[in-house]
């Protein structure tokens, strides 16, 4: 069973042509099914008025298809982004007789270098994307050990409490015992779907609907992470070195107010030091969260500056 999360960014029309209509939030799940092969398009709706649609499709993806309608400042903002999150398998359509010369400075250097050409054939897209999946063989290993940030959540009639996500990291098995963070609260992970198919596991990549016994939905919230991997964390401050990209004009400066993302959240964060040995592009960073960023240890974290114009992607920062 191949299961598949892509990203499908720069037009709000590609994804319907290709998948069937899903749920909508600020995001709107697209799927293709053959068998037990799925796909999930994850397109950014709300983009480019919230910068977090764009942040959460992309977080979620494994995978990306940048559509190139127009070369303006939005399409830099999200070829920024795909690259910060390291997206690097995926491919380009280009439209509105857009050359592949005009587009190769943009990407250059980028993790979209190596992207392939599309032909802007929903058709041909639906077949490659399915091919794809099926050629695609995932394995949960032995024991226990993953995550799911949860994306949205309610409650089914006969079946409790179930979570809408992303299976971010490692897998889990159905009847597990997990932790919901960051309120530390053990369930039992009552039964998994996958496209609306019953699975015994959850990896790495699989968009799931996790049935939980132990907690009502109106405890869980947006972001949430329900998990089996010990080395699951909170924090509160983050202090190290950051990675600020090339197209940041201005040194990050103390007392300003950013978003650090990470997995399903984006979370208020004030700039309490900044210092740089001459280059702005790489400071030291102290940063105090207005909440619990839920994480592993090393994981990589976006910093956005929500009031940065046409770019609002900073850069990024190892999380301790």
């Amino acid at each position: 069973m191949g299961n598949l999360n892509v990203v499908v960014a720069g037009s709000k029309n590609y994804a319907g042509d290709v998948g069937k209509k899903g749920t909508v939030t600020d995001m709107t799940f697209y799927e293709l099914k053959k068998g037990t092969d799925s796909i999930t398009l994850i397109e950014p709706s709300k983009y480019p008025e919230k910068l977090s649609s764009l942040f959460y499709s992309v977080a979620m993806a494994e995978y990306a298809i940048l559509v190139v309608e127009q070369i303006d400042s939005f399409l830099g903002e999200t070829i920024v982004m795909i690259d910060s999150l390291g997206i690097d398998k995926g491919w380009i359509v280009l439209r509105n007789y857009i050359q592949p010369e005009q587009l190769k400075p943009l990407i250059a250097g980028t993790s979209l270098e190596g992207y392939e050409p599309l032909e802007d054939d929903p058709i041909k897209t639906r077949e490659m994307l399915l091919a794809l999946a099926t050629s695609t063989v995932k394995t949960a290993g032995d024991g226990t050990c993953g995550s799911c940030p949860v994306d949205s959540h309610f409650n089914v009639k006969g079946v409790g409490t179930v979570v809408l996500g992303s299976v971010i990291d490692g897998y889990f098995r159905k009847h597990d015992k997990m932790k919901v963070l960051p309120i530390n609260r053990e369930v039992v992970l009552k039964s998994i779907q996958k496209h609306d198919i019953d699975a015994d596991d959850g990896i790495k990549g699989d968009h799931v609907g996790l049935a939980l016994r132990g907690i009502e939905s109106d405890e869980l919230d947006r972001g949430y992470v329900v998990t089996t991997d010990p080395s699951v964390k909170l924090s509160r401050k983050v202090s190290g070195k950051a990675d600020v990209i090339k197209f940041w004009r201005n040194p990050v400066k103390e007392g300003m107010v950013m978003h650090v993302g990470h997995w399903m959240q984006m979370v208020p964060c004030r700039v309490v030091s900044a210092s740089d040995d001459g280059d702005f592009h790489s400071p030291t960073l102290d940063l105090e969260l207005d909440g619990d960023i839920i994480h592993k240890p090393g994981d990589r974290a976006i910093l956005m500056y929500l009031e940065g114009g046409k770019l609002r992607v900073v850069g990024s920062i190892t999380l301790p």
